[in-house]
C-alpha cells in the first residue's frame, strides 16, 4: 500500500516510550501517514501534538484504540462522528459494544494490532 495516505488518529496516546500508543505514532509517521492524537495529558510525539479534546478531524481514515472498553465509551459518538473507514482494536482494547456500532455505520471493525500491521504491509 501506499505511504501516506491513511490519516490516523491515535486515541488514547502517550508519550512515554514504553506504551504501544507512543511506538504506533514513531511507526505511522516512518510510514509518513498523517497522525492525530488525543491522550489523557497534552504532550508532543516527533510531530504529534497529543490533545485532551474531542476536536473535529476532516478525512480520517483509521481510528487505532489504545483504551481499555470502560474508557472507550465516552469516545462513542466522537469515533462515530469522524467516520473513519475503520476502527483497529489493538490487543487489550476488544470492545463487542463498539465493535457492533461500528458496524452499524459501515465502519470496518478490525482486532489486530497496528503495529504488526504496519510492520507486515497491510496497514
Amino acid at each position: 500500500m501506499e505511504a501516506g495516505n491513511k490519516k490516523t488518529l491515535v486515541l488514547g496516546a502517550s508519550e512515554n516510550p514504553s506504551r504501544y500508543s507512543f511506538l504506533a505514532i514513531n511507526k505511522l509517521r516512518r510510514h509518513q501517514h498523517p497522525v492525530a492524537a488525543i491522550g489523557r495529558k497534552t504532550g508532543r510525539v516527533l510531530d504529534v501534538d497529543i490533545t485532551t479534546e474531542k476536536k473535529p478531524i476532516d478525512t480520517v481514515d483509521t481510528v487505532t484504540l489504545y483504551l481499555n472498553p470502560t474508557h472507550q465509551k465516552e469516545y462513542y459518538d466522537y469515533i462515530l462522528s469522524l467516520r473513519p473507514k475503520r476502527i483497529i482494536f489493538n490487543p487489550g482494547t476488544e470492545n463487542a459494544e463498539l465493535y457492533d456500532l461500528a458496524k452499524s455505520n459501515g465502519i470496518q471493525p478490525l482486532e489486530a494490532c497496528t503495529l504488526v500491521m504496519l510492520s507486515t504491509g497491510q496497514y
